[in-house]
């Protein structure tokens, strides 16, 4: 029955590979089930909670992709995005983290329209690539400056904004996390993140930083603080339309980048240079950040983590489904997962925004008017605090830039319509009580 469903003769595949490659997914992105709780419960969501939808969003989003989109691909609440909902939004504007879960379902739905009508390859054919390659360096940078942040490496300063922070045990413990994690990275050991961020709270552990958990083995927290708690009504104002389509065009973009180079290495793709079942594979991206956003979390996303299961003969949803129910026995180690601390996941971020800068070697860097556009988009996001405002001057200034080195004509109209929404954007944000 499994053989038929999933056509693991037609891939070349068998029940013994795919779920080899589906535990090794697991284990490279199963560091997600401490980061992301660690980032929401910044906003003031229950932690507990968060460590429950963390992985039950991760189990549903997976298995949907896999049954539905039949796609060796593994789906959980996005890097990046998650410090976007945390420090941009909440703690940033000063937004309630039910407006925030509101605007994550907008974009979500906004994402399943575009899905259905097809739009959705027309807006990433309108983006340039160099913003393309600039949007995911940015937040890589982004999230880069808060996992030091939350590590303690950099803190605040009235004379200097920024400047380095006091040495201390936590922050070491960090430090040597981080250079673990990098090691382990250079030699090629598969879930490096995960047996970094354990290994960092183990040494917190006997160093009486961490205090062991009364069981290891419980009923998950209940999911009761968080979800349905979402705010669609008041998610609706104007000054939330740059965050929701920021949302969406950077989960867009994420999406699409890692099922090409996924599909590409899974063998999905056709002689004609299509891939089997995008479109499958995008409205399981869309409908999992909508029930998400009901659950509690923020946006979820396609994990290029599950290249690693490709790479060990993952070739069908099987795959995926594998992954996905090791995230539902996760559930029960939650007494465990709640004692990892900040300075433990800390270098996850910086780890992560690596991964998702090294790709800005692809640009070409000798068209100046294409260069200003994404080095501003990539500089903005962290120094503004915001993804959705290092979009907005990428957007504007490539359209000005653009126009000025004589190439309008290159210029599509569904791109004009973006940079007429950031423009709305900046001046919401620039100018309070504006709308």
């Amino acid at each position: 029955m499994l053989e038929r469903f999933f056509q693991l003769e037609k891939y070349q595949s068998s029940l013994k590979n795919e779920l080899i490659a589906g535990t090794t997914t697991f284990l490279t992105m199963a560091y997600i089930i401490f980061v992301n709780p660690n980032i929401l419960g910044a906003a003031g969501m229950d932690k507990g909670a968060l460590i429950t939808v963390t992985a039950l969003v991760s189990f549903l989003g997976t298995l949907i992709m896999g049954l539905w989109a039949r796609a060796p691909l593994a789906m959980a609440p996005g890097m990046g995005l998650n410090a976007f909902f945390t420090y941009s939004l909440v703690i940033g504007q000063h937004i309630a983290w039910q407006t925030a879960l509101g605007v994550v379902f907008l974009s979500g739905i906004l994402f399943l329209i575009l899905t259905f009508f097809g739009i959705r390859e027309k807006i990433v054919d309108a983006i340039p690539l160099s913003l393309r390659l600039a949007i995911p360096a940015g937040i890589g940078l982004f999230i880069t400056f808060i996992g030091f942040q939350n590590m303690g490496l950099i803190v605040n300063s009235e004379s200097t904004l920024v400047t380095l922070g006091t040495f201390n045990l936590p922050l070491t413990l960090g430090l040597l996390g981080l250079l673990l994690i990098t090691l382990l990275e250079v030699i090629k050991v598969k879930g490096s993140i995960l047996i970094g961020i354990i290994a960092t709270t183990v040494a917190g552990l006997l160093l009486g930083e961490v205090e062991l958990p009364e069981h290891v083995i419980s009923y998950p927290p209940s999911i009761a603080p968080i979800a349905g708690q979402l705010d669609i009504l008041d998610a609706f104002r104007f000054g939330l339309l740059g965050a929701i389509f920021s949302f969406m065009f950077v989960d867009l973009f994420d999406s699409v980048g890692t099922m090409v180079a996924c599909s590409y290495e899974a063998g999905l793709v056709n002689d004609d240079g299509s891939i089997e079942n995008i479109g499958r594979m995008l409205e399981s991206d869309a409908l999992a950040t909508v029930i998400g956003s009901l659950l509690g979390t923020s946006t979820t996303t396609t994990f290029i983590e599950s290249a690693s299961g490709i790479e060990d003969g993952g070739r069908t949803g099987l795959t995926a489904v594998t992954t996905a129910f090791l995230f539902l026995v996760a559930l029960l180690f939650t007494p465990v997962i709640r004692i990892v601390p900040q300075y433990a996941t800390a270098p996850a971020l910086v780890v992560v925004g690596i991964f998702m800068f090294k790709n800005i070697g692809k640009m070409e860097f000798n068209r100046f008017e294409e260069v200003v556009p994404a080095f501003l988009t990539i500089i903005l996001m962290p120094l503004t605090y915001s993804i959705s405002l290092g979009l907005t001057f990428g957007f504007l200034s490539y359209l000005l830039m653009m126009t000025a080195a004589g190439r309008r004509d290159e210029i599509s109209a569904l791109l004009w319509t973006i940079g007429g929404f950031s423009l709305l954007n900046l001046l919401i944000t620039a100018i309070p009580g504006l709308l």
